[in-house]
C-alpha cells in the first residue's frame, strides 16, 4: 500500500527546492525502504538543483549522502535486514557486467538502483539524485545500496561516508595508491578535498599541501592533516608547491574543484612520473588545453577517480571503524546540523564558503 514521505524536491533548474510530501510504493524485488536519519548536503546536489549537469530528470528528489534504518524489504530480500542501520551507496556493483566479470566492480557499467517508485502528490515520477534521494524522511533503494554498519555510530558522520568522505579517502588510497613517505597536493579543500587529505595521511604521506583560495578552508584543512597550505591569491600555486618540495613537485596531485585552471595546476605541480587524480565534477562545457610537450616530458599518470574507486560493501564498514578508532576525523566535517526546512539555506551557506558540510537530521 506504500507510504507518504516528506522531502526536498527540485522541480525547476535553478529554482529553490520545495519541501513536499510524496508517495513511495512498497519495495519491489531486491529493494528496501529506508528511514533516513541524516543526510549530508553535497556540492553535487547544488549542481543537480542548478541544472549544471543538465536539465533531464527534473523533478529531482534531492540528496545522495545518507544514513538510516531499513524499515521494509521487497521480495528477494531477507526480512532479517529490517532494522539494519545502513549507509547508502550511490554505486552498487551488479556482478554481471563486463567490468564486474573481469574483477573491476568499481567500474561497474550497470550499477544497481531501485525502480522509480516515488511520486509527487500530483503524480509526477521523481528522479532520486544518483539513484538514492536522501533529503527526505524515507527513500527506496536497491538492497545492495544499503550497507550495514555499527548502530552505535552517529548518523550525521556516517552519512558523509556515503559520498564525499569515501570519494576523497578512496581517491588517495585506491585511485592514486599513495605510498608512505611521499608528498601530495590537494586542490580544493571542501568536504571531498579534506577527505583526500585524510586519505593521504592514512596512507603515510608526510608532506600534504592544501591549496584553496579561501583562507578559512585552508585553516580547516590543517585539522585533517595538511602540513602546508597554499593560497593561489598570493601567487603561482605551482611555484609555491615546487618550493615546498625542494623544487621537485609532489608525487601525487588531486583536483577536487572541476575547473580547467586548477586541473592544469594539479598536472604541472607534480614531480617527474607523478600521479594526478581528477575528482572534481566539471559538468558539460569546460575544456582543457595542454602544452603536450611539457605534459609528455613530465611523464607519470593522469586519471579520473569515480567514487574513489571504492567498493562500498568493503569500504564503508572500514571507514566507519577508522572513525570509531579515532583515525578518521568526521566530526570536524559536520559544520552544522539542520532541519529539512533549512535545505535551501544550506545551499546558500555552501556558496558563501561557510560550511564543509551541513547535515540534515531527522528524529531517530
Amino acid at each position: 500500500m506504500g507510504i507518504t514521505a516528506r522531502g526536498a524536491i527540485a522541480r525547476t533548474p535553478g529554482a529553490p527546492v520545495s519541501i513536499e510530501e510524496f508517495t513511495i510504493d512498497d519495495p519491489g524485488p531486491n529493494e528496501v525502504l529506508v528511514k533516513i536519519l541524516a543526510s549530508g548536503v553535497c556540492h553535487t546536489d547544488l549542481g543537480v538543483k542548478s541544472g549544471t549537469y543538465g536539465t533531464d530528470g527534473f523533478p529531482f528528489l534531492m540528496g545522495h549522502e545518507g544514513a538510516g534504518i531499513i524499515e521494509a524489504v521487497g521480495p528477494g530480500v531477507d526480512e532479517s535486514r529490517i532494522g539494519e542501520y545502513v549507509i547508502l551507496a550511490w554505486r552498487a556493483p551488479c556482478g554481471e557486467c563486463r567490468f564486474c566479470k573481469t574483477g573491476q566492480p568499481n567500474l561497474c557499467a550497470a550499477s544497481l538502483n531501485a525502480e522509480k517508485r516515488m511520486r509527487t502528490t500530483d503524480g509526477v515520477t521523481l528522479t532520486p539524485v544518483l539513484g538514492i534521494g536522501t533529503f527526505c524522511t524515507h527513500t527506496l533503494v536497491h538492497a545492495k545500496q544499503a550497507v550495514p554498519v555499527s548502530p552505535d555510530l552517529p548518523a550525521s558522520q556516517m552519512s558523509l561516508i556515503g559520498c564525499g568522505v569515501m570519494t576523497g579517502v578512496g581517491a588517495a588510497l585506491y585511485s592514486a595508491g599513495v605510498r608512505p613517505g611521499t608528498s601530495a597536493a590537494v586542490f580544493g579543500c571542501g568536504g571531498v578535498g579534506d577527505s583526500v587529505i585524510q586519505g593521504a595521511k592514512l596512507a603515510g604521506a608526510t608532506t600534504i599541501i592544501a591549496v584553496d583560495i579561501d583562507p578559512q578552508k585552508l585553516e580547516w584543512a590543517k585539522q585533517f592533516g595538511a602540513t602546508h597550505t597554499v593560497n593561489p591569491k598570493d601567487g603561482d600555486p605551482v611555484a609555491a608547491i615546487k618550493q615546498i618540495t625542494g623544487g621537485n613537485g609532489v608525487n601525487y596531485a588531486f583536483e577536487a574543484v572541476g575547473i580547467p585552471q586548477t586541473l592544469e595546476q594539479a598536472l604541472f605541480c607534480r614531480d617527474l612520473a607523478g600521479t594526478c587524480v581528477f575528482i572534481g565534477v566539471p559538468g558539460p562545457g569546460p575544456t582543457l588545453e595542454l602544452d603536450l610537450q611539457r605534459f609528455f616530458d613530465l611523464g607519470g599518470s593522469f586519471k579520473v577517480s569515480w567514487y574513489g574507486d571504492c567498493l562500498p560493501t568493503r569500504d564503508f564498514p572500514l571507514l566507519a571503524d577508522w572513525y570509531q578508532q579515532g583515525d578518521l576525523n568526521l566530526d570536524a566535517l559536520v559544520t552544522r546540523e539542520i532541519a529539512l526546512e533549512d535545505t535551501e539555506e544550506a545551499f546558500e551557506a555552501m556558496k558563501r564558503g561557510e560550511t564543509l558540510r551541513s547535515v540534515i537530521v531527522f528524529d531517530r
